[in-house]
């Protein structure tokens, strides 16, 4: 059986990504290596993870694109449900998101915003379906 364990983000400071999403929205830190390079967040089932641009580096000969606040998002998103959109993208903002789309209801009664986190990353904020 194959499940779905985590999502690693490509930074530039592990721990100043960690402190965002931990002031932002309340996750608590699972784990961060001694050398600060890698980092986990408790997110529910699945672990919300941060390696820095040096260790990525390191693992990928290639390279990768390097995620930024300005210009179009990737081509994903993380999505995080909540009862409260409003509340929830106020504070992620203060501490350091950017607004990409405002919030508009969907046809289905789901509330659905658009912000990237303080490195560039699209997050969708929404109300949970059902």
């Amino acid at each position: 059986m194959i499940k779905y364990a985590y999502t690693i983000l490509y930074v530039s400071s592990v721990v100043q990504s960690l402190e965002f999403y931990e002031k932002a929205f309340g996750f608590e830190r699972k784990f961060l290596t001694e050398e600060q390079d890698y980092g986990e967040l408790k997110s529910g089932d699945t672990v919300i993870a941060f390696a820095s641009k040096q260790l990525a580096n390191s693992n990928l000969s290639n390279g990768f694109m390097v995620a930024t606040q300005s210009g179009k998002p990737f081509p994903i998103e993380m999505g995080f449900t909540t009862k409260d959109v409003e509340s929830t993208i106020e504070k992620a903002i203060e501490f350091g998101a950017k607004l990409e789309e405002p919030i508009k209801s969907k046809p289905w009664g789901q509330k659905v915003a658009y912000i990237r986190d303080n490195n560039g990353f699209l997050l969708e904020i929404c109300t949970p379906m059902g």
